[in-house]
């Protein structure tokens, strides 16, 4: 049952050799791995003019040479990023380029600031959806929490059917509201161009503000790149695409920051010209289109298209999360499930991580999740500041044909991630403080998953040691009964021709052990019975005690102890829950008792 339901959730399975058949094209890519940049048009401007706002609405004309900034940035990590993707074709990102040019600590703190930021970014985005949701509908607010948790499970299934599968859902609502956002820049620029929109709307350009710093600007500077949260995730996912890979994720990477500069620099403009405020009541977008074309269709389609980008930015965490876990996991600093793939070829333990950590932190939060925002930013920001550091000292020491442009290309990026993160730092402390606790424990966990996995290599590396000789065997069979189950165990440890059998039976009661010896004598008087009697109904503590005695018996003999443990299966699985479990139990306790070997012989029930 539970086989059949997860092949209609999930899909049926995909042969290995269908691996090719799974990866991404231009356009698939883009949309899916560019909407969380993308969504971030929703909020960016907004943070820029929250911030001027404190000094007064004078100083908005500001949020123009700052968004200019920000698409600075924009092309600085661009082009930092597009020169990753080709001299790291693999994947990774940050993290492998912060490893192999600025030491394992800098490449685990790239790499699990992003593992977090990914999570961040599916609990952020969909509970930002789910507010735009239940602001549309108020009836809903009670239901923040629930319909949240829908949007993640909906998305964690969509992509356990596997990456072609969920892009080529959700390419359709990525492409529609860029659409539409360019449709309102457009619109808005008409007006604008044609002087529907009064001059005294907005401050002069220049006019002096009383109050404003450099710091203030800054601090909005800082915000305002929040925008650029989901600029790495192509490069961690270069695997992802149809060959020649690396090629066809440089051209998606400079196609999503094409769009994501006209659209930032678009809505900033329109808010600068409409002399738009942020409110709690409406956001800077929806102020827009209603300015624009009013409260028509066209403005509900686009807070309908804003509301599913915000949820769908919660995507671009599922295309890369599991790609960075499998970086890290082949490097041993996380466990190696993650590197398995599923059904569907996808990393499903990676996929499913993702989902499980998202829901626990909205639950956690209550669904209001704006105060991580500033955690979330900063997450990306310190992977972004590596991984620019990490290329200016790669071309430094190889000095290939024009390294130094590409150089300077990436000391500006470098310089401009590490001020925006520090402002974060300086500005949004209260925020972003838990930064300073989770990011060396995580760091702490990577290293002792990789102490444990190199102690294990180590333990199970050949080598030329001899192994001890095995004189013999002692076969000890833990018998609850008298029945066909300990009949076919001991017949199968008998063929085996073993010098010594020894059946062992736990006894409740004196009386009962009395009757059960007499009995066995005359159904098995060849096979040794040894019967213990138990005060606290223990059955494994007994049977360890004697396996404890059986080996010191024979320890200088060279003899092998052996528990041979009858189990009987039932026909149907459901019937398992009917029985006790006692050879399930004798088994996990036995695992951790050394040199002993443990054997199953199963007794299939027919009906």
């Amino acid at each position: 049952m539970g086989s059949s339901f997860k092949r209609f959730v999930i899909g049926k399975p995909l042969k290995s050799d269908a691996l090719g058949e799974q990866k991404l094209s231009k356009t698939k890519a883009l949309a899916i791995l560019s909407s969380d940049a993308l969504s971030s048009v929703a909020y960016g401007p907004e943070q820029i003019l929250i911030v001027l706002m404190t000094v007064s609405t004078v100083a908005f004309w500001y949020s123009l040479p700052i968004a200019a900034g920000v698409v600075v940035l924009l092309l600085a990590l661009i082009l930092s990023y597009r020169q990753i993707i080709y001299a790291y074709p693999h994947g990774g990102g940050a993290y492998v380029v912060s490893r192999e040019n600025l030491g394992v600590n800098a490449g685990l703190v790239a790499g699990g600031s992003l593992l977090v930021d990914y999570i961040l970014t599916v609990a952020v985005s969909v509970s930002a959806g789910t507010d735009a949701i239940t602001s549309a509908f108020p009836s809903l607010h009670a239901y923040n929490v629930a319909i949240a948790v829908f949007f993640v499970i909906c998305l964690t299934l969509l992509n356990l059917r596997g990456v072609t599968e969920s892009a080529s859902i959700l390419a359709y609502p990525v492409y529609l509201f860029v659409a539409v956002m360019l449709l309102l820049i457009g619109v808005g620029i008409y007006n604008v161009a044609t002087g529907q929109v009064p001059a005294d709307f907005h401050p002069k350009i220049g006019t002096p503000v009383a109050g404003i710093s450099l710091f203030l600007l800054l601090k909005a500077f800082a915000s305002g790149s929040s925008a650029l949260t989901g600029v790495e995730a192509i490069s961690n996912a270069i695997p992802n695409f149809k060959n020649p890979a690396p090629t066809n994720a440089a051209k998606t990477l400079l196609a999503m920051g094409g769009i994501l500069a006209v659209l930032f620099i678009g809505i900033v403009s329109l808010a600068y010209f409409y002399g738009v405020a942020p409110n709690a009541e409406a956001t800077v977008v929806s102020q827009i289109a209603e300015a624009s074309v009013g409260r028509n269709l066209f403005y509900y389609i686009v807070q309908g298209t804003t509301a599913m980008i915000l949820v769908l930015a919660a995507n671009t965490g599922y295309s890369a999360f599991p790609l960075l876990a499998v970086n890290l996991s082949k490097d041993g600093f996380i466990p190696r499930i993650f590197q398995i793939r599923g059904d569907r070829l996808g990393y499903s333990n990676g996929i499913l991580m993702l989902g499980v950590a998202a829901i626990v932190l909205i639950i956690l939060f209550d669904g209001t999740t704006e105060h991580l925002i500033p955690l979330y930013a900063v997450g990306v920001f310190i992977p972004f500041t590596l991984a620019q550091t990490g290329m200016m000292r790669k071309w430094w020491r190889e000095k290939p044909s024009g390294w130094l442009a590409k150089f300077t290309v990436n000391t500006i990026g470098a310089a401009i991630s590490f001020i925006v993160a520090m402002m974060f730092f300086v500005t949004k402390l209260a925020q972003v403080w838990p930064v300073f606790i989770f990011l060396p424990i995580i760091i702490w966990l990577f290293h002792r998953i990789k102490l444990h996995y190199d102690a294990v290599g180590e333990q199970l590396r050949l080598d030329h040691v001899e192994l001890p000789n095995v004189e013999g065997n002692v076969f000890i069979v833990p018998v609850a009964g008298i029945t066909k189950v300990v009949e076919n165990s001991l017949h199968y440890a008998q063929s085996l021709k073993v010098e010594k059998i020894i059946a062992f039976y736990v006894a409740f009661d004196q009386a009962d052990a009395r009757a059960f010896e007499e009995k066995w004598k005359a159904w098995q008087p060849d096979v040794r019975l040894v019967t213990y009697y138990s005060q606290y109904r223990s059955i494994t503590q007994p049977l360890k005690k004697f396996i404890d005695k059986v080996e010191h018996q024979y320890a200088k003999t060279g003899y092998q102890v052996t528990v041979v443990i009858p189990q009987f299966l039932p026909k149907k699985g459901w019937h398992h829950m009917l029985h006790n479990q006692s050879s399930l139990l004798i088994r996990t306790s036995l695992l951790f008792h050394r040199n002993v070997v443990i054997m199953t012989v199963p007794f299939h029930l027919s009906k």
